[in-house]
C-alpha cells in the first residue's frame, strides 16, 4: 500500500514562502518510477492542480504559479517538494500530493492519479 504523507504547509503573509514536502512509502526505485503532483483545494472551490512532475523529472505547472512555484522530486528521498514563493491570499488552499506508476495523460487533472496524501493547509494572509 502505497502512503503519501505531505509537511510543510503553515500561515504565512502575503509575499513570503514555504516549502512543502510528500513523503512516498515506497522504495527508491518505485518512486523514481512515479509521475507526481500537487493540488489544492480552497473551501466552495474545486480541486486544481497547481504543479506535476514525470517520471523523467518533466515538470507542468498551472498559469497562476508559474514562476512563483517549483516542483522538485528526490528520488534517494522518496520526497517531493513544492516550493512556494511569492504566496498571494489566493494560493490559501489545502494541498494534496498525488502520484500514479502509470502513463499521465492530463498532468494537473487528478483523474490519472492513484495514490494520494491527507493534505496539509497552507493560509496566506494579505
Amino acid at each position: 500500500q502505497v502512503q503519501l504523507q505531505e509537511s510543510g504547509g503553515g500561515s504565512v503573509q502575503a509575499g513570503g514562502s514555504l516549502r512543502l514536502s510528500c513523503a512516498a512509502s515506497v522504495t527508491r526505485y518505485t518512486f523514481s518510477t512515479f509521475s507526481m503532483g500537487w493540488f489544492r483545494q480552497a473551501p466552495g472551490k474545486e480541486r486544481e492542480g497547481v504543479a506535476a512532475i514525470d517520471n523523467h523529472g518533466s515538470p507542468t505547472y498551472a498559469d497562476s504559479v508559474k514562476g512563483r512555484f517549483t516542483i522538485s522530486k528526490d528520488n534517494a528521498e522518496t520526497t517531493l517538494y513544492l516550493q512556494m514563493n511569492s504566496l498571494k491570499a489566493e494560493d490559501t488552499a489545502m494541498y494534496y500530493c498525488a502520484a500514479t506508476g502509470t502513463v499521465v495523460v492530463w498532468p494537473l487533472e487528478g483523474r490519472d492519479y492513484h495514490y494520494w496524501g491527507q493534505g496539509t493547509q497552507v493560509t496566506v494572509s494579505s
